[in-house]
């Protein structure tokens, strides 16, 4: 099949690349249209009860949702800003699609007990579609900024989502602008020279074209998350650099044996291009797992993710073979060692330490990777609010605001209790007892609406338990909770409920494609059990950061007691993908150089040290795509970043190096054994594109 596929892509290569080129100009003027249809609804869970009291309110309750926006800096009482605030108040009240606004100056609470702030709450209609509710919000929200006062701030509800959303998209803007350059610099000095340093640029332009393609396509069918464009640039940048370079590796290789250049990339394609096949099918089969799961973010991520992860690939099979036929003469073969100098001998060196002193390394590497994971067993996730988001953006300063005038739990988004037509007194007098405080509004039809407001945060540990008590209490009438702390509870328990689904099929999907590329049922379960301790480590590291505080100052940030919702699944799946891009790496070395010489242990050496650079390269390279996404102020950007970051390094460093190896000489040859019929499987079934030297030596049999 691969050999099919270059002999195409090298017959036609100006074809191929006028293909990719339709493609990109598709990615980029069609794709681009999907950043009109983002949707921040991360928490959202279809089918439960937030949900569906959710899309009641939609359809019942004449008031929509509200903004909120905060006057401060000066004392309130002056006569000239309150004729400010009235006229803007005023001027509100008649933009289309307001449905209140109350006078601060008369309204109890709006005003601050040192008066020197006050509040102007703004409430939308009901129904609203999304175009005339962002109009509505637009023109609000910039009379109120219009007032003249030192410290005008607009935020709260939808518009809390959309800047949050824009501040995402800035970060990102921000990371490629700070990436490419550097990832530019160090595929120069990998390869020396601009041509080398250039292509695996093209074949990430082109993987990020098509995930914008891919992404605007899936927005037809399902609503597409706005963390979804930060997720897949970073992710595709990372991965077409990753196969390219292993691709750009092998063809220098390649052409110290053969001045043919279209015989070299057909060599290239049928043993790295093996690797890169594997290599994409496997971390899109790592990030099926998140299809399982019912929330549209996990699934729009899932989906995502995977079009890129895929496009990269063949942009890696046919667009890079293309261009290395027409531009691959001008790139020099790589450098053969000299007489008696091993190649890759710092890898070698490693290795060969690693095997000797396997169970050493294994006793001092796998306590300290279970000493980062400490953290994990108690980490917390929340919807999140505008702490967020760093300290000079709008909806900071008003929270910042709001907490240094008004009493603790002032603009906390409340617990929403729908009572439908049928709901008894005293069922709705046991709610309200719940919540000293609560409000009620009738619902057009005989409903009504309880709100109470919880103490602490709008996600917090009270709020949410006050959402369980609430559901306790309303048994089977008529009564769904719902609002922020509601859907936090049950995004969790659709997490609880669905991780062991999720987990089989990824791990059921690892195992079948690792045993297809090797042979071996053990090397699929050492190589699981090896990546899940890397991402326990790193995970643990972004809890004990992020939720706990420790160090979150030098990132810009602060430890908020839980991580975004959006961080531990995404670092999950992501990280657990690249994990195995760089194991298959390392295994299709070690399985060449065993199936040529038949000695197991030489082959570790081997493999490792003509993958070893490879390796270092592509995990750097990642990591600085990863990092520079920490360079912005958003939270849940930094913990990604910060997570990914950390799971390429310790798995291509502590892993990689050292828990390979020495696993590897601890199982001997046994590593590459399976049973006799699915041994039997293997040979008949098992893709094959390249073709081994006879082996000098035996190798056992059942191995």
């Amino acid at each position: 099949m691969l050999t099919a596929l270059a002999r195409t892509a090298t017959r036609r290569p100006l074809t191929v690349m006028l293909l990719w080129g339709l493609f990109l100009l598709l990615g980029f003027g069609l794709g681009t249209g999907v950043f009109a249809r983002l949707s921040d609804n991360v928490p959202e869970v279809p089918g439960t009860e937030s949900e569906s009291a959710a899309r009641y309110l939609e359809e019942m309750d004449p008031a929509g949702s509200s903004i909120t926006g905060v006057v401060a800096g000066t004392p309130v009482a002056d006569a000239g800003l309150r004729a400010e605030v009235e006229r803007a108040v005023a001027d509100v009240r008649e933009v289309a699609g307001v449905a209140a606004v109350p006078d601060p100056y008369v309204t109890p609470g709006m005003i601050a007990e040192d008066g020197h702030a006050l509040i102007v709450p703004v409430t939308l209609e009901g129904g609203l579609d999304d175009d005339a509710e962002e109009r509505t919000l637009d023109a609000a929200a910039e009379r109120i900024r219009e007032i003249d006062a030192p410290d005008v701030h607009v935020s709260g509800g939808p518009l809390l989502g959309l800047q949050m959303g824009e501040r995402a998209q800035q970060d990102v803007k921000n990371a490629e602008l700070i990436s490419l350059p550097v990832v530019l610099a160090l595929l120069l000095v990998v390869f020396g020279g601009l041509r080398s340093a250039l292509l695996p640029l093209v074949v990430a332009v082109s993987g990020i074209a098509g995930a914008f393609l891919a992404l605007f396509l899936f927005s037809e069918v399902t609503d597409i998350s706005v963390y979804a464009i930060q997720v897949t640039t970073m992710l595709g940048l990372g991965l077409a650099v990753d196969y390219a370079l292993l691709m750009l590796v092998r063809f220098r290789e390649e052409r110290r044996t053969t001045e043919d250049v279209v015989e070299a990339v057909h060599r290239t394609v049928a043993a790295a291009g093996r690797t890169v096949l594997f290599s994409g099918l496997t971390v899109a089969v790592s990030l099926t797992g998140l299809l399982v799961f019912p929330s549209v973010f996990l699934r729009s991520m899932g989906l995502a993710v995977a079009a890129v992860v895929v496009i990269d690939m063949l942009a890696a099979l046919t667009l890079l073979p293309a261009l290395l036929v027409r531009f691959g003469g001008r790139i020099p073969p790589a450098k053969t060692p000299r007489n008696g100098e091993e190649e890759g001998r710092f890898f070698a060196r490693v290795a060969r330490f690693a095997a000797r002193r396997k169970v050493a390394v294994l006793a001092v590497t796998v306590p300290v990777l279970l000493v980062l994971a400490l953290p994990v067993p108690g980490m917390s996730i929340a919807v999140g609010d505008a702490r967020q988001l760093p300290a000079d953006s709008e909806a900071r300063q008003l929270q910042d605001t709001v907490a240094a005038h008004f009493p603790p739990g002032t603009g906390v988004s409340p617990v929403v209790v729908v009572a439908r037509p049928g709901t008894d007194d005293a069922t709705a007098d046991r709610i309200r007892a719940l919540g000293p405080g609560a409000t009620t509004r009738e619902l057009p039809g005989g409903g009504a609406v309880i709100e109470i407001r919880p103490p602490g945060e709008a996600d917090g540990a009270e709020a949410t338990a006050l959402v369980e008590r609430l559901r306790e209490v309303h048994g089977d009438a008529p009564v769904e909770v719902t609002g922020t702390a509601a859907r936090l509870v049950d995004f969790r328990e659709m997490l609880a409920e669905r991780a062991a689904w999720a987990a089989l099929t990824v791990l059921a999907g690892i195992v079948v494609l690792l045993f297809a590329f090797t042979g071996s049922v053990l090397l699929p379960l050492r190589t699981v059990v090896t990546t899940l301790l890397s991402l326990a480590a790193a995970l643990g590291v972004v809890v004990w950061v992020f939720q706990d505080g420790h160090l979150a100052g030098l990132l810009g940030a602060e430890g908020l007691g839980a991580l975004s919702l959006t961080a531990p699944p995404l670092i999950v799946a992501i990280a657990f993908g690249l994990a195995m891009d760089y194991e298959l790496f390392i295994l299709a070395r070690m399985r060449e150089a065993r199936l040529r010489s038949g000695d197991d242990q030489e082959a570790v050496v081997t493999g490792l040290s003509r993958s070893g650079r490879v390796v270092t390269c592509a995990a750097l390279l990642l990591a600085v795509v990863f990092a520079a996404f920490m360079t912005g102020g958003f939270s849940p950007i930094l913990q990604i970043g910060l997570g990914l970051t950390l799971a390429v390094l310790i798995d291509a460093t502590v892993v990689r190096m050292l828990l390979v190896p020495a696993t590897m000489a601890l199982l001997g040859r046994h590593a590459w054994w399976a049973p006799r019929p699915l041994r039997r499987a293997h040979e008949r079934f098992g893709v094959r594109e390249e073709q081994p030297e006879r082996p000098r030596k035996k190798v056992p049999s059942g191995v």
